[in-house]
């Protein structure tokens, strides 16, 4: 995948310069790209072909796009007591306070809207459900812990790089997660990105944490946070080193209300900063689905908490 020293950057490149954790993306092409979109109507069998060699499938429209940002505004209007969204905007735009924000509040409210009948609604509609039936290949199983994030414009939040089954690893290895934004995420409002066939490398990374593991207690062998991994669970902080340890490419989209990312769980994917021009809010969804036969990892039983350690 490599290139010769005097090519050009990438064609159509971001609109903002990607950074993530003080580091800044390049843009040469060898080290970034493009998610490649999948219309549903392909079939379920031609969305797991490219599963299985992609370990992701981004697919365009799944979801109606106005229910999508109605649940936009009806989540983003019951965290907005805490000052989240600029005064007498609609909550579906998801416009950003230039004022003080109450986190404690905004995220006691978040906790509020995950443990909610709406939400679970959203998580399980039917076109997704049968959508997951039909991948599992069963009975799709829909984990209770389904995490929730807003991520505000202008702050360094963003997410390291890992692979899910770090965090899931008492249960069957075929679990399947499903990354939802809920409204509009452009480039420059940082959602995920993908290190472009690094399924490959989260499956030999996880068999050597086996290795490693294996004279650990049952209970610390399964933990992300054990004495053989790193902070938190992650593989790096460091996005573009990573793109040159593996000699690929981080891949990019921009995400419409809708869509949905199924990913592999062991794809390396991670998130960048918001740096909306519009002071656009960012809000997503990630749960996991498996077949309800195979192994269920308990630990993944409760509704998510933010100190929760998993």
């Amino acid at each position: 995948m490599s290139i010769s020293a005097g090519e050009q950057p990438l064609r159509g490149a971001p609109p903002v310069a990607l950074t993530a954790n003080g580091k800044v993306l390049s843009t040469m092409p060898n080290r970034l790209g493009y998610l490649s979109p999948t219309d549903p109507s392909i079939g379920v069998e031609a969305i797991r072909r490219l599963f299985g060699t992609q370990g992701y499938v981004w697919l365009k429209g799944l979801l109606p796009r106005g229910e999508v940002i109605e649940f936009r505004g009806w989540v983003l209007s019951h965290l907005a007591d805490s000052g989240l969204l600029k005064p007498a905007t609609n909550p579906s735009l998801g416009i950003a306070s230039d004022s003080a924000i109450d986190h404690q509040l905004a995220n006691r409210r978040l906790m509020s809207v995950v443990r909610s009948t709406a939400y679970e609604g959203f998580c399980a509609q039917p076109r997704l459900s049968r959508l997951m039936d039909a991948f599992t290949g069963g009975l799709s199983y829909l984990h209770k812990r389904k995490i929730m994030r807003f991520t505000l414009p202008g702050t360094a939040t963003a997410t390291p790089a890992h692979y899910d089954l770090v965090y899931l690893r008492g249960g069957t290895s075929r679990v399947v997660t499903a990354w939802i934004p809920i409204g509009d995420a452009s480039i420059d409002m940082g959602g995920l990105i993908y290190l472009e066939g690094s399924h490959a490398i989260g499956t030999t990374l996880e068999a050597q944490f086996a290795r490693d593991n294996a004279d650990l207690g049952p209970e610390e062998r399964i933990s992300a946070y054990n004495r053989n991994m790193t902070e938190g669970g992650w593989v790096s902080k460091d996005l573009p080193h990573m793109a040159e340890q593996f000699d690929t490419r981080w891949l990019m989209a921009d995400f419409e209300a809708g869509d949905i990312v199924l990913h592999s769980p062991y794809m390396i994917h991670a998130s960048t900063t918001n740096q909306s021009k519009n002071g656009l809010i960012r809000l997503s969804t990630d749960i996991r689905y498996q077949n309800v036969d195979d192994e269920i990892d308990a630990r993944w039983g409760n509704h998510w908490s933010l100190d929760d350690m998993l």
